[in-house]
């Protein structure tokens, strides 16, 4: 999603989305293109997705780069089963988290 379309998901200004990205609350890549992009599994139900920002503050502690975390978010893990980001979807940040924790070691 281009960083108007998710402020229009969260119903917030543009200059707050800008804020999540420099905050680590949600994570965006530059396209081909040179436009910034959130994924869009990122915003669920108007809101980031529950423990989003800390699974991106662990994963950033451990010195990885935004590209990295979005590779680590939907890259298949088949002891979750899944990817992280589907099962963040799912409330299953916990889950998510320690595996973020170890990915720093």
């Amino acid at each position: 999603m281009t960083l108007p379309d998710v402020a229009t998901a969260l119903d917030v200004e543009i200059s707050r989305v800008h804020q999540y990205l420099r905050d680590g609350v949600l994570v965006g890549l530059r396209g081909a293109d040179g436009v910034r992009r959130v994924p869009a599994d990122c915003v669920q139900d108007g809101a980031v997705v529950k423990s989003l920002r800390s699974v991106i503050t662990l994963l950033r502690d451990a010195k990885y780069t935004d590209e990295e975390i979005v590779d680590w978010l939907y890259r298949a893990d088949d002891s979750l089963p899944g990817t992280p980001m589907a099962a963040l979807r799912e409330n299953r940040g916990t889950e998510v988290k320690r595996r973020a924790q170890a990915a720093g070691f």
